[in-house]
């Protein structure tokens, strides 16, 4: 694929994702050595990706989604942003919604400007109360996502340089076990 690309689109509002600092260590870090305990993370949770992505790097989540849920964010983002608000380039988000839309949305913010969001997945992995295991892969020309060992979507790098993509957010209706 091409090198990573910007995407033009109109400026929208800025997204507010409300992150309490307070409930997040200040160092806060994503075990790649894959060998951290299994306790809950506190949510919201912001760690930084230790010498950012770089195709062949894997993030790993393993988490149970509540009960009852409504939705929950995985974004992979340029820095830690100021104040809840997201920094100005997302490499990532990836917004699951439960209920009757039943969707996986994924888009990326460059310049401060949000992208469209693509919706299109082969199946719907979450279960209300059920655990599951996603695997972000970082490859030359994009992000693969794989839920439960299936693969659910690819989405094409717009943030360059990738080492800059350091830091993962967490948000939403899930109980996370493991980041790996």
């Amino acid at each position: 694929m091409a090198a990573a690309q910007r995407v033009t689109t109109t400026t929208r509002e800025r997204k507010k994702w409300q992150i309490d600092s307070k409930e997040i260590p200040a160092d806060a870090s994503v075990d790649t050595s894959h060998q951290q305990a299994a306790t809950k993370l506190s949510l919201p949770f912001r760690g930084d990706v230790q010498g950012g992505m770089h195709p062949g790097r894997k993030l790993i989540i393993v988490a149970i989604v509540d009960p009852n849920p409504d939705k929950f964010y995985v974004a992979l983002t340029c820095g830690r942003g100021a104040r809840g608000d997201p920094p100005p380039d997302v490499a990532l988000e990836v917004c699951v919604r439960f209920g009757a839309r039943r969707q996986v949305l994924r888009r990326a913010c460059v310049g401060g400007a949000w992208g469209r969001a693509d919706a299109g997945v082969p199946f719907f992995p979450f279960i209300e109360g059920q655990p599951f295991k996603m695997e972000v892969w970082c490859e030359s020309g994009g992000f693969r996502v794989f839920v439960d060992a299936q693969k659910l979507f690819d989405f094409q790098h717009r943030v360059a340089p990738l080492h800059l993509v350091d830091t993962l957010w967490i948000k939403g209706s899930i109980a996370v076990t493991k980041l790996g």
